[in-house]
C-alpha cells in the first residue's frame, strides 16, 4: 500500500503538463519561481563574487588578471557548454538537467573552500560550478518561455530579479560572514546553499502542446482520400511518362470496368500508406538544430551577444576594488554593489512592462538600452567619489537589467527566430558567448595590471557595448531582406505550378490512369 502511494506521488510530481496552446499562466507560475531562485544561486553568486577578489589576491599572492580568470572560465564554460545542455534536455528532460546542474554547482563551490593555490579554483568554479551553472539556468529559461506567450517577456523579466536580489543581499551578507569566520568557509556555506537548485529543477514539469483533436473521418472519406492520392501518384507517372517520349493512347478499349478498377486501388492504398508510414517514421526531430546559423538575423543577434558579453560581468567584478582604490571604505564600496543590484531589479521590471505591450517592435526598444548601455559604462571612466561612483552603479545597474532580463528570451521573437527554433537557438547564442565570457574580465584586469588605474577596466566593456549596439541595429533589416527574398522564390515557385497544371488536357488523367489499370489487369488474367 505504502509503495502504490510512493508510486502515484512520484507519478504525480513527473508527469507532464498537457495543454490546448500555450497556458499563459497554470504550472508555469511554478516554474517562474523556481526560475527565480536559479538565478538567485547561479548568475546571482557569479555577480557577487566581487566580494572574495581582494581576499583572493592576498591568500594566493597574484595579480588581478590571474584572479580574474577564475571568473572568465566559469562564465566561458556556463557558455560554451550550451548546445550541450539543449541536447541532454532535449534527450533526458530538463527536470534531470537542472538538478544534475545543481549539483555540480554545489560540488564545484565546496570544493574550492579547500583550494591552496589559484589553479585549484580554476579547475573547482571554473570547470565544475561552470558546467552546472549552464545545466541550471538555460533548461530552466526556455521552460518557462514555453509555459507564457502573451505575458513571456513580463514574467521572464520579473523572475529573472533573482539575481538582482541576490547581488543586494549576498553582497553585504558575505562580506560580514567572512570577516567572522573567513572567505573559504564563506565559500563552503555558499556552496551548501546552492543546493537548493536540486530543488528548483524538481519542479520543472515538461509541457506538452496539443491542438484541438480533429475530427473522426468515416471509412468512405477515407477511401475517398486514399483514392485521391492515388490519382495524384499516377498523375506524377503520367507527366514523367510524357518527359520520356513514351506514347499515349486513349482509345475507349484502354478505359477499364468498375470490376476491374478494384484490384489496383486496393494494393496501391496499402504501398502509399506503407511508404508514407516508413517517412514519418524515419523522420526524427535532431537533438541541436544549427539550421538557425542560416539566417542572417540570428548571426546579427549571436554577434550582438558576444560583444554584450564583454560588459555584463566586469563591472560587477570590478566595482567594489574600484571603489577601493578611490579611497573608499570596504563596507560601502559593498554597498555599491547592492546598490547596482536593486537599480537592475527596477530595469528588468521596467523593460518586462515595456516589451509586453502590444504592438511593439522589441528589437528597437533594445537597441536603445543597449546604447545608453554603453554611455553608462563609459560613465565609470569619469567618477572621482562615492556619490559619483554611485550615480553610475545606479545608471548601469538599471540600464544592464533592461538587456540582461530580455535578450535571451528575445529569440522566442519572430524577428529572430521565433519561439519553434528557440529551444536550440538558445544554445547556440548562449555557446557563441563563450568567446567574450573568457575574454571579458581578464582583459578588464589586463588593463588594470598595465595602468594601475581601476577604471581602465571599464574601456573594455564600454567598447564591447559599443560593437553590440551596431550589431543589434542590423538585425531587423536582414530578417526583412530575407523574407522578401523568400517570398518572391515561393511566390514564383507556385505561378510555375500553376501554369504546369493548366497545360494539362481535362480528360488526360482519366484516359491514362484507365491505361495504367487496364494493362495490371490483363496481366493478373493469366494467373
Amino acid at each position: 500500500m505504502g509503495l502504490r502511494m510512493t508510486q502515484r506521488k512520484s507519478q504525480l510530481c513527473s508527469r507532464a503538463n498537457v495543454y490546448a496552446q500555450v497556458p499563459d499562466g497554470g504550472w508555469g507560475w511554478v516554474v517562474a519561481v523556481s526560475f527565480f531562485f536559479v538565478e538567485v544561486f547561479t548568475y546571482g553568486i557569479i555577480k557577487s563574487f566581487g566580494v572574495f577578489f581582494n581576499d583572493l589576491m592576498n591568500s594566493f599572492d597574484e595579480s588581478n588578471s590571474r584572479i580574474s580568470w577564475i571568473v572568465s572560465i566559469c562564465v566561458f564554460v556556463l557558455t560554451f557548454t550550451a548546445p550541450l545542455s539543449t541536447v541532454l534536455s532535449t534527450r533526458f528532460g530538463h527536470r534531470l538537467v537542472v538538478m544534475a546542474g545543481g549539483l555540480l554547482v554545489s560540488t564545484g563551490m565546496v570544493a574550492a573552500s579547500f583550494a591552496q593555490k589559484v589553479y585549484h579554483m580554476y579547475i573547482a568554479l571554473g570547470l565544475i560550478s561552470g558546467l552546472g551553472y549552464c545545466f541550471s539556468f538555460l533548461p530552466t529559461v526556455t521552460i518557462l518561455s514555453q509555459y507564457f506567450d502573451k505575458r513571456r517577456s513580463v514574467v521572464t523579466a520579473v523572475a529573472s530579479t533573482g539575481e538582482c536580489f541576490a547581488m543586494f543581499g549576498f553582497a553585504p551578507a558575505i562580506t560580514a560572514l567572512k570577516e567572522n569566520i573567513g572567505w573559504r568557509f564563506s565559500l563552503l556555506f555558499v556552496g551548501l546553499l546552492q543546493l537548493n537548485i536540486v530543488v528548483c529543477g524538481a519542479l520543472l514539469r515538461p509541457i506538452i502542446i496539443r491542438g484541438p483533436e480533429s475530427p473522426k473521418i468515416t471509412a468512405h472519406e477515407n477511401r475517398k482520400e486514399v483514392q485521391y492520392m492515388l490519382e495524384n501518384e499516377k498523375t506524377r507517372t503520367s507527366i514523367d511518362s510524357i518527359d520520356s517520349g513514351v506514347e499515349l493512347t486513349t482509345s475507349p478499349k484502354n478505359v477499364p470496368s468498375h470490376a476491374n478498377m478494384e484490384l489496383e486501388p486496393k494494393a496501391d492504398m496499402q504501398q502509399i500508406l506503407m511508404k508514407t508510414g516508413s517517412k514519418q517514421s524515419d523522420k526524427k526531430p535532431p537533438l541541436l538544430d544549427f539550421s538557425v546559423l542560416k539566417e542572417t538575423s540570428f548571426i546579427c543577434y549571436a554577434l550582438f551577444g558576444l560583444f554584450a558579453t564583454l560588459g555584463f560581468f566586469a563591472p560587477s567584478l570590478y566595482i567594489i576594488p574600484l571603489g577601493i582604490s578611490l579611497g573608499i571604505d570596504q563596507d560601502r564600496a559593498a554597498f555599491l554593489l547592492s546598490t547596482m543590484a536593486i537599480a537592475e531589479v527596477f530595469g528588468r521590471i521596467g523593460a518586462g512592462f515595456v516589451l509586453n505591450r502590444e504592438p511593439i517592435r522589441k528589437i528597437y526598444v533594445e537597441l536603445i538600452c543597449v546604447i545608453l548601455l554603453t554611455v553608462s559604462l563609459f560613465a565609470f571612466t569619469f567618477a572621482t567619489g562615492f556619490w559619483g561612483l554611485m550615480s553610475c552603479s545606479i545608471f548601469f545597474g538599471f540600464m544592464v537589467g533592461t538587456v540582461g532580463g530580455t535578450h535571451i528570451p528575445l529569440l522566442a521573437e519572430d524577428d529572430i527566430v521565433g519561439i519553434e527554433k528557440m529551444s536550440s537557438a538558445a544554445g547556440v547564442y548562449v555557446f557563441i558567448q563563450s568567446i567574450a565570457g573568457l575574454a571579458g574580465p581578464p582583459l578588464a584586469g589586463l588593463l588594470v595590471d598595465q595602468s594601475k588605474i581601476y577604471s581602465r577596466a571599464f574601456y573594455s566593456c564600454a567598447a564591447g557595448m559599443f560593437m553590440a549596439a551596431m550589431c543589434l541595429a542590423l538585425v531587423r533589416p536582414c530578417k526583412r531582406g530575407l523574407c522578401r527574398h523568400h517570398d518572391a522564390g515561393e511566390a514564383k515557385a507556385e505561378s510555375r505550378r500553376v501554369k504546369a497544371l493548366q497545360d494539362i488536357p481535362e480528360d488526360f488523367l482519366e484516359m491514362d490512369l484507365g491505361k495504367n489499370e487496364h494493362k495490371v489487369h490483363m496481366k493478373m488474367e493469366p494467373v
